[in-house]
């Protein structure tokens, strides 16, 4: 994972410094990201690399879109997505709850950092 994290970093580091991994499932892994346009924390979320492999850029960026144009409260907006050195990742805010605001985030693992 530290090879895959490096080149993750290296292929993102004109617009994202990210800082450490997150959490992972079956599907992607999630990072924590330092946005160098705006100055800001973001989640970073790439799919994993035999995923990446079985479904084509053109797709991927074509449901980017349609998530991108998606408003509703429990549904985290798309900052960003691409494709970069193989990596198709897509960009979002960083979430930021404790467990008294969500008890049941002792049962979740992913892009949620508790505070």
């Amino acid at each position: 994972m530290a090879d895959i994290l490096d080149r993750l970093k290296a292929a993102l580091s004109d617009h994202y410094r990210i800082e450490r991994e997150l959490g992972s499932g079956g599907m992607a892994t999630v990072c924590l990201a330092q946005d160098l346009r705006h100055e800001r924390q973001v989640a970073v979320k790439v799919l994993r690399p035999e995923l990446a492999a079985a479904l084509s850029p053109e797709r991927f960026h074509q449901e980017s879109k349609i998530a991108a144009n998606l408003t509703h409260p429990h549904i985290p907006p798309l900052h960003d997505s691409g494709d970069a050195d193989g990596f198709l990742y897509y960009v979002m805010p960083l979430m930021q709850v404790t467990k008294t605001q969500h008890p049941a985030l002792d049962l979740i693992s992913g892009s949620l950092q508790l505070v």
